[in-house]
């Protein structure tokens, strides 16, 4: 089981990723960042599931940090949804959790127990993109 979810978790960000955007800077590192690639499944909850999302996001906004691409499942494989946004810095972080607070929403670990309570499972994991086949090559040779 584990074994398909991490093979289904890297198919759904690579293709995921495939459509994000190319940067304009020119080396192979300076073109990709770090994004935060989440799964979830939700089912019985998506409408929930995507309030508590979307008031969030608001927050994200109203910082003007970079906003998160969300995708919906439609057919294949048994996600519901798929996340992919910026990862975040400590003090980013800190400043998204004193502003949700200053609007009433949960931070923290009562986040983390709200949130679990619309999903049945999610996965979150940090990859590199958008990037070129050719541009991995490079940096796996630096």
């Amino acid at each position: 089981m584990k074994r398909w979810i991490l093979v289904s978790t890297m198919f759904v960000a690579m293709l995921v990723l495939s459509g994000q955007p190319a940067m304009t800077q020119t080396s192979p590192q300076a073109q990709s960042e770090q994004v935060m690639v989440s799964i979830y499944l939700a089912p019985g909850q998506h409408i929930n599931f995507l309030k508590w999302q979307a008031a969030r996001e608001a927050v994200n906004q109203s910082l003007g940090f970079p906003p998160t691409s969300w995708y919906a499942h439609l057919d294949g494989d048994s996600w519901d949804y798929v996340s992919v946004g910026p990862r975040l810095t400590e003090q980013q972080e800190m400043q998204l959790d004193r502003e949700a607070w200053n609007r009433g929403l949960t931070t923290g670990f009562a986040a983390g127990i709200e949130l679990r309570h619309f999903m049945l499972s999610h996965t979150d994991t940090i990859a590199v993109g958008p990037i070129s086949a050719s541009e991995l090559v490079t940096l796996g040779q630096e």
